[in-house]
């Protein structure tokens, strides 16, 4: 630092040469006495040792010699002012740096120290140097320490000691050495002193780590220029950018001290590609686990390709983003790909299509759409060889050639490229899409991957999209989806939050606002838990779509404590190249216990709770509805459960282990329960009661088990005469099944409790 060279500031007195009217023999203030004529000055042209210098007598018990043109004292500047005495003859006086302190106001600013120390003189011609450092820092070093009230000097020497002896005085010079005390200053060390030109094309990185190894603490500055790092950059000390950096995009800055936002954005000119270059860093940078947006908002242009960014396939250990806003940036490149294709399909290879046309156009990560496929389907994997696609999920009936669109939709964050990629987390982000484009897709394999108090806003498409199985054990905790398509009609709706391939998903204590669905769910294991997702629109007597939909027979999974509104649970095996039922788990494992269900403005056709299979055959096994609140608002509902018999219809002949108890039906004309106690009452003597279960028994199945007959008052006969014999029952009797039959081995009438059910134990 030289202020004379970067602010051109007028350090240097004049030379003697210039004229003794510019010294003064006082403090060098205006109007105070000169040197010019004065009978003990003289200017000397050539000395030996000097070439031109002033002669001076000592005269005066303290000689002074003050320049009168004013030097410019400032904040973090300090002045060395040197002079170089010797004697000529008589008396051996001793010298001293001298300096008079004025304020902005031309007054002196007194109580501050004002000469330095004096050094004598002890021979004749021998060439004296006497210094002194004038600074308003008060630091070691500083000779005349002044204060920030001091804002010039009138430099130069005093002579003390005895009268009578002559000096001769070359030039007296001020220069600025504060780069002596920058280290303890300033704290920073500038990489230009180690080389770096910041030119935008020589390779700056060897002197960014020269820089790095010698600041032993202190901070690195990169002033202004396009400083290009052709290497990977690690820098272990602070680091503050005036300038900024450009790098190849497979080589990473890793700032160890300053892993922040700011910083970034600093370093490589936008927000955007500081953020960029922060995920880049995250993957590599072990003192940090979390890229930390501290609030701040991030306009993202285009979707980021982690994995390419990163230049990884695998990586398993903890990392995340936390604390701040992505914003989609509308514009073309978050339009959806969309592609068409022939492909052939086999049950024996269920995920596989094979003799793919222009299988290389297709991409990863597409979403397959056509006859036979179920929802969410994602292409995991092509080999453009052979001309095949790996599926996430087989298709249910698109066996034979046939054609497929494939939609690719983008996201602000597409972890697809990752082959693995486990435990990644997003805490506390907006994910704001403002209608363009997704905002995650998951990798294609890895476990607990963790969403917690995120919100999704406005995705064109899907929130979270699994395309592979990298949804394993994942977390979807305290997050807001709220919908694209807010008023569009509930059958009309194309976007959805989630869907899960792989187990054990935990979604807990999420708020979803009027998605096509919230979850498509395959894989078992999973805990739904204290989510509101409400899908209704504003169409009078409106249908409505599904909020959960569970994809495979056996699920092992638990819905409760969730706030149901407008929407259903669908139930099939959608994701199963042979839907039939052939020996495998068939519909069971599903809990569906204290959760509220409410409807408003519906049809009488709505229900709450549908099975669908997907392939004959299939019947319950294992499945409980308990504890649930069922609520109709303006509208009437026929009843809360149905088989949706599009493709085929449940064996109710197999049913076992179905508990339905506890609900509670509002505004629902049918309610159901299993066991179905009836109270019947013969009137007429008969051997054979005929006990019918109604419309009480669940998805309007068959009669499986009488568990109790217990009368209620005597049994008599025709004769009114009492009976005390035990019956025997026939289930599932009647046209639908829905009947029993007890029967007494004799004409008896009177008045029973009956316990039936549709299921039996297993």
């Amino acid at each position: 630092m030289n202020k004379a060279i970067t602010d051109g500031l007028v350090l240097m007195p004049p030379p003697f040469s210039a004229g003794l009217t510019l010294w003064s023999r006082e403090d060098g203030t205006p109007g105070s006495g000169s040197y010019q004529g004065q009978p003990n000055a003289a200017l000397v042209s050539s000395d030996q040792d000097f070439g031109g210098c002033l002669e001076l007598q000592k005269t005066e018990t303290t000689q002074k010699l003050r320049s009168f043109a004013q030097t410019p004292i400032q904040p973090g500047l300090y002045l060395r002012v040197t002079a170089r005495v010797k004697a000529v003859s008589g008396n051996l006086p001793s010298v001293r740096i001298a300096a008079w302190a004025g304020d902005v106001s031309g007054q002196n600013v007194v109580g501050l120290p004002q000469t330095g120390p004096a050094v004598a003189l002890t021979a004749y011609g021998q060439v004296v140097t006497v210094s002194a450092i004038i600074s308003p820092a008060n630091r070691t070093g500083v000779t005349l320490p002044w204060s920030l009230q001091s804002v010039y000097a009138h430099v130069g020497i005093d002579l003390t000691g005895a009268n009578g002896g002559v000096v001769r005085i070359d030039d007296i010079e001020v220069e600025d050495v504060t780069n002596i005390f920058i280290r303890k200053l300033m704290d920073w060390v500038d990489v230009r002193d180690y080389g770096a030109l910041g030119n935008g094309t020589t390779n700056d990185a060897p002197a960014f780590l020269a820089a790095d190894a010698d600041a032993q603490g202190r901070e690195i500055l990169v002033p202004s220029g396009v400083f290009r790092l052709t290497q990977d950059v690690t820098i272990n000390s602070r680091i503050r950018f005036e300038g900024t950096v450009s790098m190849p995009a497979n080589r990473r800055l890793v700032l160890t001290r300053n892993y922040d936002l700011n910083t970034y954005g600093q370093a490589f000119g936008t927000e955007l590609e500081g953020f960029r270059r922060m995920l880049q860093a995250l993957f590599y940078f072990t003192d940090y686990v979390t890229l930390d947006l501290s609030g701040r908002r991030v306009e993202i242009t285009s979707p980021i390709d982690v994995a390419a960014l990163c230049g990884l396939t695998t990586f398993a250990n903890r990392r995340g983003i936390r604390n701040g806003s992505l914003i989609a940036v509308p514009g073309a490149a978050w339009t959806t790909d969309e592609f068409t294709s022939v492909a052939t399909y086999a049950t024996s290879n269920n995920l596989t299509l094979t003799n793919v046309a222009n299988v290389a156009n297709i991409p990863v990560g597409a979403l397959v759409v056509g006859t036979g496929v179920g929802r969410e389907v994602y292409v995991t994997a092509k080999n453009v060889s052979a001309g095949t696609l790996t599926l996430s999920q087989p298709l249910y009936a698109a066996a034979g050639t046939r054609t497929y669109t494939f939609r690719r939709f983008k996201y602000m964050l597409d972890f697809s490229g990752f082959d693995l990629l486990s435990r990644f987390e997003l805490e506390d982000i907006e994910f704001n899409n403002l209608g363009a484009g997704s905002a995650v897709m998951l990798p294609l394999t890895g476990n607990t991957q963790r969403f917690l108090s995120c919100t999704f806003n406005r995705p064109q498409d899907r929130a979270i999209t699994s395309p592979g199985a990298g949804c394993q054990g994942m977390f979807v905790d305290m997050c807001q989806f709220l919908s694209n398509e807010q008023s569009v009609a509930a059958v009309d709706r194309t976007t959805i939050c989630l869907n899960i391939n792989a187990n054990d998903v935990k979604l807990r204590n999420n708020r979803i606002v009027r998605f096509a669905h919230f979850a498509i769910l395959h894989g078992s294991g999973h805990l739904v838990h204290a989510n509101h997702f409400f899908q209704g629109d504003n169409t009078a007597a409106g249908l409505r779509r599904a909020g959960l939909v569970f994809t495979q027979t056996n699920v092992s999974t638990v819905v409760t404590g969730n706030y149901i509104d407008n929407c259903f649970i669908e139930w099939g095996n959608e994701h199963d190249s042979e839907p039939q039922e052939n020996g495998e788990f068939s519909f069971g494992g599903l809990n569906i216990v204290g959760n509220v269900f409410i409807s408003s403005d519906t049809s009488a056709a709505f229900r709450w709770i549908v099975v669908k299979p997907y392939g004959p055959g299939h019947f319950l096994s294992g499945f409980s509805i308990l504890s649930n609140s069922f609520r109709s608002v303006s509208a009437i509902v026929d009843r809360v459960d149905m088989v949706d018999t599009s493709f085929a219809a449940l064996d109710f002949t197999r049913s076992r282990n179905v508990r339905v108890e506890g609900n509670s039906f509002n505004n629902v004309t049918q309610w159901i329960i299993n066991p179905v106690q009836v109270t019947h009452t013969q009137n007429t003597a008969a051997e054979t009661w005929n006990v019918s279960a109604g419309g009480f028994v669940p998805f309007g199945a068959r009669i499986r088990m009488v568990e109790a007959v217990a009368p209620e008052g005597m049994i008599t006969n025709a004769a009114n005469a009492g009976r005390y014999i035990f019956p025997y029952s026939v289930p599932g009797t009647g046209a639908g099944g829905n009947e029993a039959q007890v029967r007494w081995g004799e004409a008896v009438r009177g008045k029973a409790l009956v316990t039936m059910r549709m299921d039996v134990p297993a």
